[in-house]
């Protein structure tokens, strides 16, 4: 078994190296496979199946978007595989004319797949079941890493109009500021003084709702799509009313 350091020597030669890039994806074939076939729920078939193809052009586009501070390249890499994936399945649904479960209908801001029965495309939700599991999954690991609970946030979420306006307020200025996302990620503290400057905020907000913070803006930089896409339509409604 490969040491993470080693693993991270071999991504950042294969950057620039194609040959090196391909060498690497053929000694981690496996775990290409693997990976598509949680989202297909069997082996996958080369040739066959479009999946794998995507799987293995994921895996090179984890090689290039790989930094240090992303933590573990093969979490990494599993997170954007499964992230295509979604994307793709998701983009054949709508070119054969079958709307996303995930999607909202016009007359109403709730998913379809909230209000789905159990004999309505019964695989097509439990696929998106699955997927979602499997984000809330990482993401809660992730959160560990910062030191919040899912039971934090529920706890330290924004109870008022004007305080979840703050945190709004907050959180896309950080959003727009690549130096504090990447000293956030980095030090896995929130710069809640630089943050409160730059966003004019106050600061005491902000340390109230700290783990709600840390929360949303893992959501908004490592790829949780699903998760960001119910986060949207709640706030949606939370602003309409």
């Amino acid at each position: 078994m490969e040491t993470e350091h080693s693993i991270v020597q071999q991504v950042y030669a294969s950057k620039g190296d194609m040959q090196a890039a391909d060498r690497f994806i053929s000694a981690y074939m496996p775990f290409i496979k693997a990976e598509t076939a949680k989202f297909l729920n069997r082996p996958p078939i080369e040739g066959h199946d479009d999946e794998f193809s995507i799987a293995m052009i994921a895996f090179h586009e984890a090689i290039q978007g790989y930094s240090r501070k992303r933590g573990s390249f093969l979490n990494y890499a599993s997170l954007l595989i499964k992230n295509r994936l979604i994307d793709y399945w998701r983009k054949n649904k709508r070119h054969s004319g079958n709307l996303s479960i995930d999607a909202a209908r016009e007359d109403d801001d709730t998913p379809l797949s909230e209000t789905l029965t159990d004999d309505e495309n019964p695989n097509e939700t439990l696929h998106t079941r699955q997927a979602t599991r499997e984000e809330i999954e990482e993401l809660s690991t992730q959160m560990r890493e910062f030191g919040v609970t899912l039971t934090d946030v529920a706890e330290n979420s924004p109870k008022q109009q004007r305080t979840l306006h703050t945190c709004k307020k907050a959180l896309q200025y950080v959003k727009e500021q690549p130096n504090l996302m990447e000293l956030f990620l980095r030090t896995r503290r929130l710069p809640i003084t630089k943050i409160a400057k730059g966003a004019n905020v106050e600061k005491k907000t902000l340390e109230r709702h700290r783990k709600y913070l840390v929360t949303l803006l893992l959501i908004y930089s490592n790829g949780y799509e699903i998760i960001r896409g119910h986060l949207h339509q709640v706030l949606k409604r939370e602003n309409a009313e």
